[in-house]
């Protein structure tokens, strides 16, 4: 069951960047909507790039790396 972890403001409370966190230790997939894409992807690591937060994460088939920065996206859910 997805669960939502991004507001409509874009900024994450803290108990969304403990999901968010949980989600790149346990290796649990993310729903990602950007620009009107949808990215299923692998979290990785969250960094820090120029003070913008970036998901560094992996496509779950083909493995390719992709990098997320948080404040470009529009939606963001864990899927369990």
């Amino acid at each position: 069951m997805p669960c939502s972890l991004l507001p409509s403001d874009v900024q994450l409370s803290s108990s969304q960047y403990d999901q968010l966190e949980r989600a790149i230790t346990d290796g649990t997939r993310l729903a990602i909507m950007r620009r009107g894409t949808e990215f299923l992807v692998i979290p990785e690591r969250l960094r820090l790039v120029n003070g913008r937060e970036v998901i560094v994460a992996r496509h779950p088939s083909t493995g390719q790396h992709i990098e997320l920065v948080l404040d470009e996206l529009d939606a963001l859910e864990l899927v369990k």
